[in-house]
């Protein structure tokens, strides 16, 4: 079953007036994968919550399906929720936790055991069946728990960092199956997590909140290409966007005693983005200097992180290039990322390859 997810001016305030959600309104469409993503205290996790009806919603209005949600139990929601601990019953095997929930709705024992079947086939966990969890590894009793999820044939999957508990190379394999389980499936679903680049591999659309607003929707390549404010461009890349103060002098961009771009705006300070792979060695005398402070080798590219006239950048270089104390560093303008330095909003720049000497 497919069903489109309403959330419309939705916020949550909790006693002492602290609001962790903050008029938050989002479409999600039939079979989409959203992503909610932003750090600790964010409110992704209370929004989902309230999606599923685990919090109260203290204005605004949610609908699944159609349906508004508002006033109705979490099992008169039609979701399915995947959690960051499993929540499985050490005392059933896996056949019983995946039939469980399906059991109490007094469903036919033939098409529970259908339904069973049918997941555990889809997630490689037939040889498992009669097995307890303590019996599982860490990826196995997350792969019944989100085979509990599909037996149940919900309209939307919610998950709420389903693989935090994992360690790293596990996470890289679990985020490539939930992601083809749902596009075979083709059901909704919201998905919360911390982690940026899980939110990148797995999203249709990212929604990155921050102080329980939403800061920017759209996809994956959208966002990291052209944050709309500084805190995206420094929670979304790895690694992080540069952000250095820079000024408007005369209409053009200036960094260091360098024009970088031409922008129509008075005279003042803006802050530049810069992003690591967009930028490369030139010759002494052109673009910044960039005094090298040290080096992340990653293999395939080495990281080199270095002061411009004391602000911190970052710059991708591929391994074995020879490093002198200093580099000097150029990007083409129509890289350039600038943001208002008060409100941290994104602005355009007119760029042209004469407009400074970063080309």
């Amino acid at each position: 079953m497919m069903a489109e997810l309403s959330i419309s001016q939705v916020s949550k305030l909790y006693a002492g007036g602290v609001r962790a959600v903050s008029d938050v309104t989002l479409h999600v469409g039939d079979g989409e994968f959203i992503v909610l993503v932003g750090p600790s205290g964010c409110g992704k996790s209370t929004l989902l919550r309230m999606v599923a009806g685990l919090e109260d919603i203290s204005a605004g209005e949610i609908a699944i399906g159609g349906r508004v949600v508002n006033r109705l139990d979490p099992a008169e929601r039609d979701i399915a929720m995947v959690f960051q601990n499993y929540a499985l019953y050490p005392h059933m095997s896996v056949r019983e936790n995946m039939a469980y929930g399906l059991k109490n709705r007094r469903m036919p024992r033939d098409e529970i055991a259908a339904r069973v079947a049918e997941a555990a086939q889809m997630l490689e966990l037939g040889p498992y069946l009669d097995r307890k969890p303590r019996a599982l590894s860490g990826g196995q009793r997350q792969r019944v728990a989100m085979g509990r999820a599909v037996v149940r044939q919900p309209a939307a999957f919610l998950f709420d960092e389903p693989l935090s508990n994992l360690d790293a190379k596990l996470r890289v394999s679990m985020r490539g199956e939930i992601r083809k389980l749902q596009k075979r499936l083709g059901t909704t679903a919201l998905y919360v997590t911390h982690d940026q680049l899980e939110a990148m591999t797995l999203a249709d659309r990212l929604v990155v909140l921050n102080g329980g607003q939403v800061e920017q929707v759209g996809s994956p390549l959208e966002v990291y290409h052209r944050p709309a404010s500084t805190f995206v461009a420094s929670f979304i890349g790895a690694p992080a966007m540069s952000l250095l103060d820079a000024h408007v002098e005369g209409g053009q961009v200036m960094l260091a005693g360098q024009a970088l771009a031409r922008v129509a705006r008075p005279d003042g300070a803006v802050t530049l983005g810069l992003r690591a792979e967009d930028l490369h060695m030139v010759a002494p005398g052109q673009g910044v200097a960039l005094q090298v402070d040290y080096i992340e080798e990653l293999g395939a590219q080495r990281l080199v992180h270095g002061l411009v006239e004391g602000q911190a950048l970052c710059i991708a270089l591929p391994p074995g290039v020879a490093l002198p104390p200093v580099l000097h560093v150029g990007a083409a303008p129509e890289r350039l990322h600038l943001f208002d330095a008060i409100t941290g909003r994104r602005f355009t720049a007119r760029t042209s390859a004469q407009s400074g000497a970063l080309v």
